[in-house]
């Protein structure tokens, strides 16, 4: 019946979203609400479960007048139950609308798994973060594109003693002051701060890359501040021909990507600050 049909489709809307209090992860329900309003979202979904139960409550009701009734009877309650229950469906037009929105806005967010650790990649533009993440995956990364930022995200992977590590290049987001960006950009960087498992910040101590170095390692503190100390940060000189610019003691380790020296040794370095150990499978009784 038109009731069935309805109240199932109603009820599969909302089934075939996950329950943002208990099964999204942090990281993607900071990222869902980034770009859409999850309160509103839910309110919506509550809605839509709502008027399946008032559309099944009708399809009860008017089955047993229909069928204790004569045929002019009958064709009377049949029409009374159709115009109620499209008034049901007016009430959660606007809703229904909201959901499909969402929807479409959030199967483009990038495919990140919040259980595999993560390598964050910062620092101001053109200082050498893309180059890193395209060498140390061999390319093999992908761009995602966030809806909130107009540069596509690099996402990479790559293994080491059999675990894969995600690397994360988020140009758009960690790559100026925190008062340079919007309420969406701020709560999309909020986000990271439950994904990552690391953090390496890249500065070019010669400038060329269009920021003073004070500039730069101004952001590191803010970026560090950001994640907090259980998140490791390490800070790595790129075109470390020009490393006279920094102190010793600014910096955690020196690289070269474009000359392809000492790449290898900061992600060995990133690897070890994650700190990252698989849960081993044991034998019975060990």
């Amino acid at each position: 019946t038109a009731g069935n049909v309805l109240s199932d489709n109603l009820e599969n809307v909302v089934t075939s979203w996950p329950d943002f209090g208990f099964d999204v992860d942090p990281f993607y329900y900071e990222l869902a609400d980034a770009i859409v309003d999850v309160d509103r979202l839910r309110q919506a979904l509550s809605q839509v479960m709502w008027a399946g139960r008032q559309i099944e409550d009708l399809r009860d009701e008017y089955t047993t007048k229909i069928r204790n009734s004569d045929v002019d009877t009958a064709r009377k309650h049949r029409k009374q139950a159709f115009a109620r229950m499209a008034d049901v469906m007016d009430q959660i037009e606007e809703d229904l609308r909201y959901i499909g929105d969402s929807r479409d806005q959030l199967k483009v967010l990038p495919e990140i798994d919040p259980d595999e650790p993560a390598i964050v990649v910062a620092g101001y533009p053109n200082v050498g973060k893309s180059s890193f993440v395209n060498r140390v995956t061999r390319a093999s990364n992908r761009i995602a594109e966030y809806p909130f930022t107009t540069k596509g995200v690099q996402i990479g992977h790559f293994d080491r003693n059999h675990v894969r590590y995600q690397i994360v290049d988020t140009p758009g987001l960690l790559d100026r002051p925190e008062d340079e960006r919007n309420d969406i950009e701020r709560q999309a960087v909020s986000a990271l701060e439950h994904l990552a498992d690391a953090v390496v910040f890249v500065i070019d101590p010669s400038g060329d890359c269009g920021y003073p170095l004070d500039v730069q390692l101004e952001l590191r503190e803010e970026v560090r501040e950001l994640f907090g100390a259980d998140v490791p940060l390490l800070t790595v000189a790129n075109k470390h021909d020009r490393f006279d610019a920094v102190k010793a003691e600014s910096v955690d380790a020196t690289m070269s990507v474009t000359e392809d020296e000492n790449v290898e040794d900061v992600l060995d370095m990133a690897v070890d600050a994650v700190g990252y150990e698989p849960d081993l499978p044991t034998r019975d009784g060990e």
